[in-house]
């Protein structure tokens, strides 16, 4: 598996709903089990972002389609990065001889 996270600020649409917002994170973890993945871990957060959310997922595409659906309701703009755990990173600085 793969570790994602996923920075996201709410639309106007997501944040006139805050109040469902629980419900709406559990829709996310159904939805990344959906991906064959899952969600570890959802914070909500204070700054420039509202939440952060930490997926394990099979690849790049399934945490893409993911990202497509949750998108597509229109309450909330993600950007989402690969991460590295120290061992896959010390993988990689390997690679380079």
């Amino acid at each position: 598996m793969a570790t994602f996270v996923s920075l996201v600020h709410w639309t106007d649409k997501g944040v006139a709903d805050f109040k469902n917002s629980t419900q709406r994170a559990a829709g996310v973890a159904e939805l990344a089990r959906k991906h064959g993945g899952q969600l570890v871990h959802l914070y909500w957060t204070l700054g420039d972002y509202d939440l952060i959310g930490i997926f394990d997922m099979p690849d790049d595409a399934s945490i893409t389609a993911m990202g497509l659906e949750i998108g597509a309701v229109g309450g909330v703009r993600t950007t989402t990065m690969r991460a590295f755990s120290e061992d896959e990173f010390k993988q990689i600085v390997a690679r380079t001889g």
